[in-house]
């Protein structure tokens, strides 16, 4: 093999290898020009450039003709990256205890189509997931474009890799159903492309809200949510969800806090599960839950009009500090550099930031030195997007692999 010959493999070689890194960091919106993509992959301009283009080829992303630059920048402009507008999509879905909705994500984590929600889960896994898969494929169909693969976030603890759900408690599913599956086998009958893959909804939440909202740049992300029913947690760490030896790691929702309260699913009693959910607050605001809306619109409807009732402030109050009492014990164990809020949590976060913040500096060893920054969540549907991201892994991983293709020379 001559010089040039050895050169040009050399460089096929590399920007293979790059080509993954690449599309991730234009998926995460850390290079939005050629330029930072060089600095980012610490590669030449023509390896980077050559990347850039096949990752074009593939229909990934697109490189601007007309080059730009970030205001305050110097030197020669350099061509602009972004998310193919027209590009793959993935087939995300979300199951919880008042419905079920699909939609299709794009990359960058946007959400370009979904289906209306029902309103009713039957206790039949298996019809509602059916139910699910049908309404993501009738999407599918209607937008013409290529789908890189499924994911379902499903609200319980999911066991890896099988993908069982050992504790659905708020959708009168069996323990230990077999989501994953099922769910796997509704996407092939579907005739739906690519892999179908099976996670932890708070979990999804996190990597979403780590790559695309409010957990970006962070090293070690905590999050913690309550959406419908339950508390939930995940933890991000160096950039990679943590989900321990089996799936079932961060299970925050039975940390005890309040040992005289309320009687929990599991046989405890005062788990942050049943006593900083939204069931909760409506009951400590000394409100019946009605049948009309979810529990979670109908405590944040209770706490926008009204914030001044005597009983609503109090409630905000007692789970105020049984949340902080539980976030306070996970920041002493995980000492993480940034919290993120979900779903009513970030609600009263937004009420009385103060007060939370307070509670767990107060209760928390590293909170004192310094104090976690506490933030809401930022994505909607931040649960679909982080399964997106779970079906659109394989791509970022390889994404010659995952879709075919040549590599081109430069």
């Amino acid at each position: 093999m001559n010089g040039k010959a050895t050169t040009t493999r050399t460089r096929l070689d590399r920007g293979r290898g790059a080509l993954g890194p690449a599309l991730e960091l234009v998926h995460t919106g850390r290079a939005p020009t050629r330029a930072v993509l060089t600095a980012e992959l610490g590669v030449t301009r023509a390896t980077a450039g050559a990347v850039a283009a096949e990752l074009e080829a593939l229909g990934l992303i697109r490189v601007d003709s007309k080059p730009g630059a970030a205001a305050g920048s110097q030197g020669r402009p350099s061509h602009r990256l972004s998310v193919a507008e027209d590009g793959p999509v993935a087939l995300a879905a979300q199951v919880h205890a008042d419905g079920f909705r699909a939609a299709l994500v794009s990359l960058g984590g946007t959400i370009v189509a979904t289906a209306p929600g029902c309103v009713t889960v039957s206790a039949d896994p298996a019809q509602v997931l059916g139910a699910v898969v049908d309404a993501g494929a009738e999407l599918l169909r209607a937008s013409g474009r290529r789908c890189v693969g499924a994911a379902l976030a499903a609200p319980s603890a999911v066991a890896e890799p099988e993908g069982t759900a050992l504790n659905p408690l708020h959708l009168a599913w069996p323990a230990g159903a077999p989501v994953g599956e099922i769910f796997a086998e509704r996407v092939r009958a579907a005739g739906i492309d690519g892999p179908a893959f099976t996670g932890n909804d708070v979990n999804l939440a996190a990597l979403a809200e780590h790559r695309h909202g409010a957990g970006r740049g962070a090293r070690d992300l905590l999050c913690v949510a309550t959406g419908h029913r339950g508390v939930g947690g995940a933890l991000v760490l160096d950039g990679r969800l943590h989900t321990g030896s089996s799936g079932l790691a961060l299970e925050v929702g039975h940390l005890t806090v309040n040992p005289e309260g309320r009687p929990c699913h599991c046989g405890a009693r005062g788990c942050l599960d049943v006593e900083a959910d939204p069931l909760a607050f409506l009951t400590a605001a000394g409100r019946a839950p009605g049948p009309e809306v979810s529990l979670l619109q109908q405590s944040r409807d209770l706490l926008r009009d009204h914030p001044d009732d005597t009983q609503v402030r109090a409630a905000t109050e007692e789970l105020i500090d049984r949340l902080g009492l539980g976030l306070a014990g996970l920041v002493n164990i995980l000492n993480p550099d940034r919290i993120i809020l979900g779903g009513l949590h970030g609600e009263l976060l937004a009420a009385a930031p103060d007060r939370l913040r307070a509670v767990v500096a107060d209760r928390s060893l590293w909170g004192r030195s310094g104090g976690v920054p506490i933030l809401p969540c930022t994505l909607d549907h931040n649960s679909l997007v982080g399964a997106a991201e779970l079906a659109w892994q394989p791509v970022l991983d390889d994404p010659l692999n995952a879709l075919g293709g040549p590599v081109r020379g430069d």
